[in-house]
């Protein structure tokens, strides 16, 4: 692997036995995670005067969970790289994602640095889960489980299941000078 990274960037393969890897970042929680939180605000009420929270379907016992590592070829070029886990509630799931991306640096003074750094996420995609609803006499449907008490028809709720991605370019540039 190292071997492959060095060829890519043009380093030299005594550079491959040089290479460090380090955790940049961990975190649990995304703005995805956050809206799958916000779907489980409200609810709707039962015929029979039952209270239906949305709350329960939209908690997890796992928040996705980011690991951001970065691998240094040379001293100014690096791989950046990392994985969330995803997670998964009763209605959403949030599939697991690699970040993939690359960082270098130059030194325009003793005491400047400009960087710039390029990521890509795939995967981590937000899907909502549809619900099945029993209308009575009017039979049972797959709907958008919080819209099954609306006055929509049942399956003009489905266009409303949320299917998100989360952002997945990042450029960051970046001059710091040190006093």
């Amino acid at each position: 692997m190292a071997l492959l990274l060095c060829a890519l960037i043009g380093a030299s393969p005594a550079a491959a036995q040089e290479m460090t890897t380090s955790v940049v970042d961990i975190h649990q929680g995304s703005p995805l995670s956050d809206r799958a939180r916000s779907l489980g605000n409200g609810g709707y009420e039962l015929q029979n005067g039952t209270f239906v929270s949305f709350n329960q379907w939209y908690r997890a016992h796992w928040v996705d969970m980011h690991v951001d590592l970065l691998t240094q070829i040379t001293e100014d070029t690096g791989i950046l790289w990392g994985f969330g886990t995803g997670e998964e509630g009763e209605k959403y799931r949030i599939e697991p994602s690699l970040k993939l991306g690359f960082l270098t640096q130059m030194h325009p003074s003793p005491n400047s640095t400009l960087s710039l750094s390029l990521t890509t996420t795939i995967g981590g995609k937000l899907t909502e889960k549809a619900c099945e609803a029993d209308y009575g006499d009017f039979g049972t449907y797959s709907v958008n489980c919080r819209l099954a008490a609306s006055r929509m028809a049942p399956e003009e709720t489905l266009k409303y299941l949320v299917n998100a991605k989360p952002e997945s370019q990042h450029i960051w540039l970046n001059y710091r000078v040190t006093f």
